[in-house]
C-alpha cells in the first residue's frame, strides 16, 4: 500500500526536469508538505531524450535572465548533491548561410550584449579554426558564445530531484494523478491511483502542472487551458569517431541542423520546416522511455544537408535514429503561472525543445511567484494568462503546431506572420476590409489587417530585415493620418465592461486614475502592483452611473479581465467580457471631424466633445458611441458601434470619406504614428517591472486618492525620483531601421536597450523608445551625453528627448 500523505502543501504533477526543478527550489525556499508525483519513472518522458543544449541568450532580458541563472545553477548542484550533471562550458558557434541570416545574428549579438552575454562575430576561418569538421562552403558569418554549453538531461533532472529530497520533498514514482477536484476557483487536490490500483486523495493548498506533454490533458481535468501539442522529433547519433575532440555546439539554422559532440559522436538534430504532431488520439498509458517509429523519408532532407556540411557524418555511420515526442505551443514561448482559471493552479509545461536550458530559471521563478503571490520580475513573455481560450482546441493545436517546431530555426524576421491555424477570430469588418486590399496579420488569435495592398499589388510579405515590401505602403497610410484622414480597425482591443453598484469604488482601488468622473469621460491609466510595476495599461469610460468600460490591448485582454477579478473582493461588481460585441473603427487625422460632420448630426466640437470624452452618436442610419481619444497623435476619434451595424457604419464612413480622399489604414501605421508621440506600448516598453513614474506615466496616477494598489511605491519612487527615465530616439542616418533590443549607449557605455521601435515617415528616421539609468541625475544631465544605438554591429548616431518629437504639447490632438 502506497504510503502518500493526506494532506500537502503544493502536490507537483509530472517528473521531468521541470517538475524536479520546482520541487527542488520550492524546498529551498523552506516550503514543508510537498509532493511530486510522477505517473511511471522520473524523466521518462520527454527529459531522457533531449539534447541538453545549454543556451544562455534569449528573445527578451528576462527570458536571457532565467538561461543564464540555469547555466550557473547547474554548475553547482553536483557539488550539492553529487550527481554529476555533465555540464560542459564549450561555447556555441552559429553560422548564417544568407545575407539576411546573417543580419540576424549579428542583430542577436548586438542584443546580447544589451543583456550582458558574452558574444563575438567571428569570421567563415575563424569558425573553421574552432571547428575543422565543418564545410564552410557558403559561410556569411557566424556569432560565437563562449560561455554557452551541454549538459546530460537526466542527470541535471536527478541532481534536482535528489536536491528536493535534501530539502524534504517527498517524490513518489508510478503514481498517476486521476482526477482534480474543483471548486469555487479553487483546486482541492488530486486523486491518484498507483500501479497497484491503490487509490486515494491528497488535499492540497496548490497544484502544480508539471506534466510536459501530457500537460493540456491534465490543465484539462481542471477545467484550465494548457495550449500545447506534442511533435515528433528527430535526431541521429553517429559511430564513434576517432580522435573527436570536445567541440561546441554548432547550429546551421539555415539548414534547419544543429551539432554537437557527444562521447566522441556527434549527434545530429534537426528543427524542420514542417512538423509531424503526434499523440492526437492520446498518449498511451504505459508511455515510459518509449521512441516513436523512425521516419527516415522525412528526415533525409536535413541529413543530406548535413552531410554535406559535415562531410565526416558520410563516413562515420549513423549508431541511433532517434525520434520521440516533444510539446510545443502555439507561439513557442512556454507556459509558466497561475492559470487564469483557477486560483491556485500553477503551471509549468510546454517547453518547445528548450526545456534543459530553461528548467532552472523557470523552476526558480514559479517557486518564487507561488511564495510571493506575485512575479518575482516580468514574466510576461510566457506568462499563462497570455493564451486565448480557444488555443486549446485540438484542431487549432494540431495545424499550428506544424508550423511551431520548424520556426524555432526559422529566420525570425520582424513583422513575421504565421501561416498555420488562421482566421479563427475577424471582425465583423473582415470581409469589406479584404475587399479594399487587406493585408491580415494575428494577435491572439485576431485577423486585423496590418497594411493595405494597391491595386495590383501582391497581398503577401515579403520579409526582411531592410525595408520590406509594405514601407511604401505604410508610409502613404502615415501620411493619410498625419495630413488628411485615415481609418483603421481597433475591433480587437479588449472590453471589459465593469458595472456594479461598487464599481467607481473598485476601480479607484485597482487603478491609479481617478475614477470619480462624470458620465462619459474617459481615463487613460494604469493598474499597478505593489512595486508600482505596470501590469495593464488601460483607457476606461464612464459609461453610466454604475458601469465603465476597461478597453485594453487585444493579447493581454484575458490576464487583464483576471487582474481585476483578483482584486475584485467583497466590491459589487460584475466583470464581463464583451470584446465581440463591439466593432471599433478609428477616424484619425487634421480632416477626421469633417467626415463625421458629414454623416452624423452630433455636436463634435471642443466645446461639446472635447479630448477625453465620449458621447452616443447617430452615424449613417445607425447607434454608436464616439470616444475622442488617439494612440497616433491626432484629432480623432474611435468609434464603437454594435456588431450588427458595423458593416452599415463602415460603408457609411468609406462613401462619405471617397470625395476627402479618406485612406484605409492598418496596425504597422498606428505603430509608426504612436512611436512619433512617444506614446508607450505594453508588452514592450512598459511591463509589470517598470515602475509607473520611470516609464514617464506618473500624470495617469492620482496620489490624492486614498487608496489604491501601488500608491505606497508611487509616493516613494516620486520622492526619491527615478531610477531610469524612458527616452525617445531618432537615428541621424535615416537608412537603418529599429526593431527592439538594440543597445543604447551613453557616451559611448552600452547602458540599455531599445524596448520597440518602428520608422518615423514623419521625423524622417527611425524612431526608438528605450530605458537610460538616471539615478540621482536631471533631465538635464541625461540629455547633455552623446547617444548612439548599436544596429547590426555598427554604432548610429541618435538624437534623444525626453518629450515627444512629434507635437510635444499635443495640440494637434487637444484642439485639432
Amino acid at each position: 500500500m502506497n504510503d502518500l500523505p493526506k494532506k500537502a502543501r503544493a502536490v507537483i504533477i509530472g517528473g521531468g526536469v521541470i517538475g524536479c526543478s520546482v520541487a527542488y527550489h520550492l524546498g529551498k525556499l523552506g516550503w514543508k508538505d510537498v509532493i511530486l508525483l510522477e505517473r511511471k519513472q522520473l524523466t521518462s518522458g520527454t527529459t531522457w531524450h533531449a539534447a541538453g543544449l545549454i543556451a544562455q541568450l534569449r528573445a527578451s532580458k528576462n527570458m536571457t535572465r532565467l538561461a543564464k541563472y540555469s547555466r550557473a545553477l547547474y554548475s553547482k548542484l553536483e557539488a550539492e548533491t553529487g550527481i554529476a550533471t555533465g555540464l560542459k562550458q564549450n561555447g556555441s558557434i552559429t553560422v548564417a548561410l544568407t545575407e539576411e541570416r546573417k543580419e540576424e545574428i549579428l542583430r542577436q549579438a548586438s542584443m546580447a550584449r544589451a543583456f550582458d552575454v558574452e558574444v563575438e562575430e567571428i569570421s567563415p576561418a575563424e569558425v573553421k579554426a574552432r571547428y575543422e569538421y565543418l564545410n564552410i562552403d557558403g559561410v556569411k558569418g557566424a556569432v560565437w558564445l563562449p560561455l554557452d554549453g551541454q549538459g546530460d538531461p537526466g542527470n541535471i533532472a536527478l541532481a534536482m530531484a535528489k536536491g528536493a529530497r535534501q530539502y524534504g520533498v517527498q517524490i513518489k514514482e508510478r503514481v498517476a494523478v486521476t482526477h482534480i477536484p474543483v471548486k469555487n476557483r479553487r483546486v482541492l487536490g488530486v486523486d491518484w491511483q498507483d500501479e497497484a490500483g491503490t487509490t486515494g486523495h491528497i488535499e492540497a493548498d496548490m497544484v502544480v502542472n508539471c506534466g510536459g506533454m501530457w500537460g493540456h490533458q491534465i490543465g484539462r481535468m481542471a477545467g484550465v487551458n494548457v495550449p500545447l501539442q506534442a511533435c515528433e522529433h528527430f535526431y541521429i547519433v553517429t559511430e564513434s569517431i576517432p580522435g573527436l575532440p570536445q567541440l561546441p555546439v554548432l547550429r546551421v539554422p539555415d539548414e534547419c541542423a544543429y551539432f554537437k559532440e557527444d562521447a566522441g559522436k556527434f549527434l545530429l538534430g534537426a528543427f524542420e520546416p514542417v512538423a509531424k504532431p503526434w499523440g492526437m488520439k492520446g498518449i498511451p498509458r504505459d508511455f515510459e522511455f518509449d521512441q516513436l517509429p523512425e521516419d527516415f523519408d522525412h528526415f533525409e532532407p536535413i541529413l543530406s544537408n548535413a552531410v554535406n556540411r559535415m562531410p565526416v557524418l558520410a563516413e562515420a555511420g549513423i549508431h541511433t535514429f532517434f525520434n520521440g515526442p516533444e510539446s510545443f505551443t502555439p507561439d513557442d514561448a512556454y507556459h509558466l503561472g497561475l492559470a487564469p482559471e483557477l486560483d491556485n493552479f500553477w503551471i509549468a509545461a510546454g517547453f518547445n525543445s528548450i526545456g534543459i536550458q530553461s528548467a532552472g530559471g523557470a523552476g526558480m521563478a514559479l517557486a518564487q511567484w507561488m511564495e510571493d503571490g506575485a512575479k518575482p520580475f516580468d514574466l510576461s513573455d510566457v506568462d499563462i494568462a497570455r493564451m486565448q481560450p480557444f488555443q486549446g482546441n485540438r484542431h487549432y493545436l494540431f495545424e499550428r503546431s506544424k508550423e511551431t517546431l520548424g520556426l524555432l530555426y526559422a529566420d525570425h524576421f520582424p513583422f513575421r506572420q504565421k501561416s498555420t491555424a488562421r482566421g479563427i477570430r475577424r471582425s465583423p469588418l473582415h470581409h469589406h476590409l479584404l475587399e479594399h486590399g487587406a493585408v491580415m496579420g494575428e494577435s491572439a488569435g485576431w485577423e486585423r489587417p496590418n497594411w493595405f495592398a494597391n491595386p495590383g499589388q501582391e497581398r503577401e510579405y515579403r520579409y526582411s530585415w531592410k525595408r520590406q515590401n509594405w514601407f511604401e505602403n505604410a508610409a502613404m497610410e502615415h501620411r493619410a493620418i498625419r495630413e488628411n484622414i485615415g481609418l483603421y480597425d481597433m475591433s480587437s482591443f479588449g472590453k471589459l465592461r465593469v458595472e456594479g453598484p461598487d464599481a467607481e469604488r473598485f476601480l479607484n482601488y485597482v487603478g491609479g486614475g481617478d475614477f470619480s468622473v462624470p458620465i462619459g469621460k474617459i481615463v487613460y491609466t494604469q493598474f499597478l502592483n505593489q512595486n508600482g510595476g505596470i501590469e495593464a495599461d488601460v483607457t476606461v469610460t464612464r459609461l453610466s452611473e454604475t458601469a465603465y468600460l476597461v478597453v485594453t490591448p487585444s493579447v493581454t485582454r484575458l490576464a487583464d479581465q483576471r487582474w481585476l477579478e483578483k482584486h475584485a473582493g467583497d466590491h459589487r461588481v460584475v466583470i464581463t467580457d464583451v470584446t465581440a460585441g463591439e466593432a471599433v473603427m478609428a477616424v484619425m487625422g487634421p480632416n477626421s471631424r469633417r467626415l463625421l460632420n458629414k454623416i452624423s448630426p452630433n455636436d463634435f466640437s471642443n466645446a461639446q466633445n472635447p479630448f477625453g470624452t465620449a458621447q452616443d452618436i447617430e452615424i449613417g442610419m445607425g447607434l454608436a458611441r464616439a470616444h475622442r481619444v488617439s494612440y497616433v497623435g491626432e484629432l480623432g476619434w474611435e468609434i464603437y458601434v454594435s456588431t450588427d451595424m458595423a458593416g452599415h457604419v463602415f460603408e457609411t464612413l468609406l462613401e462619405a470619406g471617397a470625395d476627402l480622399e479618406l485612406k484605409l489604414c492598418g496596425m504597422h501605421v498606428m505603430d509608426s504614428c504612436r512611436i512619433e508621440k512617444a506614446f508607450r506600448h505594453f508588452g514592450h516598453d512598459i511591463t509589470a517591472g517598470d515602475h509607473v513614474i520611470d516609464a514617464g506615466l506618473g500624470f495617469a496616477v492620482k496620489t490624492d486618492k486614498p487608496d489604491f494598489i501601488g500608491r505606497d511605491a508611487v509616493l516613494t519612487r516620486k520622492e526619491t525620483g527615478p531610477v531610469s527615465r524612458i527616452l525617445q530616439f531618432r537615428l541621424t542616418d535615416p537608412e537603418p531601421l529599429l526593431f527592439h533590443h538594440e543597445p543604447i549607449l551613453r557616451d559611448g557605455k552600452v547602458v540599455g536597450y531599445i524596448c520597440s521601435g518602428s520608422y518615423g515617415h514623419t521625423l524622417g528616421g527611425a524612431i526608438g523608445l528605450g530605458y537610460v539609468p538616471c539615478k540621482g541625475e536631471s533631465p538635464d544631465d541625461l540629455l547633455a551625453s552623446t547617444y548612439e544605438i548599436e544596429v547590426e554591429g555598427r554604432l548610429m548616431k541618435a538624437e534623444a528627448s525626453l518629450k515627444p518629437m512629434y507635437d510635444p504639447a499635443s495640440k494637434r490632438v487637444k484642439e485639432g
